[in-house]
């Protein structure tokens, strides 16, 4: 009996284990399909493929929802905790593989235009740290996100075992090209003018708008694009203006590549925290140490 169940460990579909975990903690096919970005059907492939090879029945298919049997139940409270210790045994050994490096995770535009612009700072300072930039959209609680600290906006969708701290403080301008916001001198000018928006951001307009309670104003023609980035290098070269955070602003209006025309005409922002994992070598906290002095520096004004 024993050579058998080792036998069955050896086969275990390790893939399906892990989406039947995602599932039963969701309490959802969709939201687990979310988490490990994989279609519903892939969940459910799995985890019935599981089921067959268990023998037995995990969840209660019913009309949107599903529900843990008493066997389901069992096998999320004992195979669930094993699970998550190989995982961390694997972050452990990549940490220690790894070396004096600090994995920092962090969207695409805040990568470009807040820290890679800083961050020969922080290897003068530090010169026999390896800093990696992992870029992502996802949230920092997804499951497929390894990293040793994180960078988002607002409190949601972290980690419960994240140490949190309170990073930078934002608010959003009305920015353009010199040219271009020469004869802008108040808010109804951009009437005659092109909006650039990011499907990311894209509510910071109708925000700002109704922030200074000019709802009715309309632009001329408006141009949607992915990411932030790219509005601000469209903006950059005269295509439009755009409204967007101070954070990801601060060179180009030092360097005079854009200007605000109203810079009493501000949106506050949700604030930028960075979570720290738990089990963070001395390098991390260096890197967050680093951080907290950046985020003292104060903002370029408009």
């Amino acid at each position: 009996m024993s050579d058998k169940i080792s036998r069955m460990a050896a086969h275990l579909p390790l893939n399906a284990v892990r989406a039947f975990l995602a599932a039963a903690r969701r309490q959802s096919f969709t939201l687990a399909a979310a988490d490990l970005h994989v279609t519903h059907g892939a969940i459910s492939r799995q985890v019935r493929s599981l089921e067959d090879y268990l023998g037995v029945a995990l969840f209660e298919r019913r009309v949107r929802q599903v529900r843990l049997t008493a066997a389901g139940q069992q096998f999320l409270a004992e195979a669930g905790p094993a699970l998550d210790q190989v995982a961390a045994a694997a972050r452990q050994v990549m940490a220690q593989a790894s070396g004096r490096a600090v994995r920092i995770n962090v969207r695409p535009t805040f990568a470009v235009r807040w820290l890679i612009p800083r961050l020969s700072d922080f290897v003068a300072q530090y010169p026999g740290i390896e800093p990696q930039i992992l870029t992502s959209i996802a949230p920092p609680n997804a499951p497929d996100l390894s990293y040793d600290i994180a960078i988002r906006r607002g409190l949601e969708n972290w980690p419960d075992t994240l140490g949190m701290h309170p990073f930078l403080e934002d608010e959003a301008l009305l920015v353009g090209a010199p040219r271009l916001m020469r004869d802008v001198t108040e808010p109804a000018a951009l009437a005659s003018l092109t909006l650039l928006l990011a499907k990311t951001r894209r509510a910071d307009w109708e925000d700002w708008k109704k922030h200074l309670g000019i709802r009715r104003l309309r632009p001329k023609a408006q141009i949607l694009f992915d990411h932030s980035h790219f509005v601000l290098q469209a903006a950059i070269d005269g295509l439009g203006y755009t409204i967007a955070p101070v954070s990801l602003l601060a060179n180009d209006l030092t360097d005079g590549r854009l200007v605000c025309p109203l810079p009493d005409l501000r949106l506050p922002m949700v604030r930028y925290y960075y979570g720290v994992h738990p089990s963070a070598s001395s390098e991390t906290h260096l890197f967050s140490r680093w951080l907290d002095s950046q985020a003292r520096k104060p903002a370029t004004p408009a």
